[in-house]
């Protein structure tokens, strides 16, 4: 694996996890009774977007190592993930 797809697999592991680590906690402005005009009442109150994604980044960075760890020691393959392509083409015999 190179740089390039370390920083994409860790950037889709992030966008995973914040998007998991977004709606935890949050208080609607229905819940606050402060609603902005303009705005549902289900909007955020105080979203904390930089406490999440600290949060995330947290949680992102041992995610991405084991499966980095996992992709890099070969203990799974794109062969081992092809599964279905296997079972469709019929073996060929070296008849």
């Amino acid at each position: 694996m190179g740089p390039t797809s370390a920083f994409v697999l860790f950037a889709v592991v992030w966008s995973m996890v914040f998007f998991i680590v977004l709606p935890l906690r949050m208080v609607s402005q229905g819940d606050a009774g402060e609603i902005v005009p303009g705005t549902h009442a289900s909007a955020p109150a105080d979203a904390q977007i930089g406490r999440k994604a600290k949060i995330t980044t947290l949680w992102a960075v041992p995610i991405w190592a084991i499966l980095a760890g996992t992709i890099l020691s070969g203990a799974i393959t794109v062969r081992d993930l092809d599964w279905f392509n296997r079972m469709a083409t019929p073996a060929v015999s070296a008849d």
